[in-house]
């Protein structure tokens, strides 16, 4: 492993300015390399001023030998723990662990503990991080909380875990309630989710998404170019971009295509579902994943931007940061019936059907103009992920210092 120099936390603006700052924070959280996710911009937000070692995902379900794409990450993720740390950012450091995909196995809990406790001690000795706040996005991190040196355990939930398909909804609930009792603060990205774990932590608080404002807003220069892929497709543009997964409504996509054969549909991002549905209609597009940088263009295009979530047990607790995303490039926006979304209704339209879904692309076609984008942008800016994640801070740090 090589030797690591850790930079000062943050220039002398933000120490004076942030409310959390010269801390050292180990996080559990995703794989760094998926598309970014508010794991991504609050651990982001947080090494301006902080020292950050990101910790790969930890399994959140046991690998299929069957499956190709589960043997592939393997691999992949074999190959970056003997890579050691990566710098990814000034005071932000990421790390694939050696762990076994087991996250119910007593036996593999066991193991990867005594893995943890070791190569955690190993790094936070190369990284001179000595006291340590731990951090985690991950409920089946529990089972290591109070095992690894850390002097405050902070929880931030950003799904309802049990109503993903392919995880075990009653064992990661349990594992997720363990957490939030044994969490110093949580923090939850809906009302509901904050709801429902207040029960197990009275020191449960809401954190609403962020939007990466400077970046998006650029959507409503003149000055930006289009996508040469886009650029060519019929107008109006219908335009989606994420990970098309259980929770996306594919089948409105296929009503959308089907009634309105003159519409370009245009989806961005990475399938894990079955869309051979869709081959059928000419006028959906699928361009695949693109990288984050480069969205606000393909925003540009847009005529709409679609917020397609299924409603099902998920619904009630998805916030998506694309509504942001979409606002702040100026794009107007169709979305499901999603509850957090609802707080938004005076920015975009929430429609509780197909039919609601196709009036409010029709009307949003009819009404868009270039000073339209740029006021819905407008409204946007006080939404920055440097504002939420400062609220956040404020909170850990008063948590913190009573502690």
């Amino acid at each position: 492993m090589e030797q690591l120099r850790a930079e000062p936390a943050g220039n002398g603006a933000d120490r004076e300015s942030a409310p959390l700052r010269g801390q050292n924070i180990i996080c559990f959280a995703k794989d760094w390399s998926e598309d970014p996710t508010s794991n991504n911009h609050v651990m982001m937000e947080l090494a301006k001023t902080n020292r950050v070692l990101w910790i790969n995902s930890i399994s959140m379900r046991s690998p299929s030998i069957g499956s190709k794409r589960d043997l592939l990450k393997i691999g992949r993720k074999l190959r970056e723990c003997l890579r050691g740390p990566v710098r990814v950012q000034d005071n932000l450091y990421v790390y694939t662990p050696l762990a076994l995909p087991f996250p119910h196995s007593k036996t593999a809990a066991a193991i990867n503990r005594q893995i943890l406790k070791r190569t955690i001690g190993l790094l936070r000795r190369k990284l001179g991080m000595q006291e340590f706040q731990l951090w985690t996005f991950l409920p089946n991190v529990v089972e290591y909380v109070g095992h690894l040196g850390e002097s405050l355990v902070v929880y931030y939930c950003v799904d309802e875990w049990s109503e993903i398909p392919y995880i075990n909804a009653d064992k990661m609930w349990d594992a997720e309630k363990r957490l939030c009792r044994r969490a110093d603060v949580v923090f939850a990205t809906a009302h509901s989710l904050v709801e429902k774990r207040k029960a197990f932590n009275p020191e449960t608080h809401l954190a609403l998404h962020g939007v990466d404002y400077g970046l998006f807003a650029t959507a409503t220069a003149d000055s930006l170019p289009m996508p040469p892929e886009l650029a060519a497709l019929p107008r109006p543009i219908i335009g989606f971009y994420g990970l098309v997964h259980d929770w996306i409504d594919i089948d409105l996509f296929a009503y959308l295509a089907e009634r309105h054969p003159g519409w370009s549909i245009v989806i961005i991002g990475t399938c894990r579902i079955d869309v051979t549905s869709l081959a059928r209609f000419p006028n959906v597009h699928f361009l695949g994943r693109k990288p984050y940088q480069e969205l606000p263009r393909y925003c540009r295009a847009f005529s709409v931007g679609l917020v397609p979530f299924r409603m099902n047990g998920l619904a009630p607790h998805i916030n998506p940061i694309k509504l942001r995303e979409y606002l702040s490039a100026g794009v107007p926006v169709v979305s499901t019936d999603l509850p957090e979304v609802r707080h938004y209704s005076d920015l975009c339209v929430v429609a509780k059907s197909y039919e609601e879904v196709e009036r409010g692309i029709v009307e949003c076609c009819r009404t868009d103009s270039l000073d339209a984008r740029r006021l819905r942008s407008a409204q946007m800016q006080g939404e920055t992920w440097a504002r939420k994640v400062a609220e956040v801070a404020a909170k850990v740090k008063a948590v913190w210092d009573r502690k």
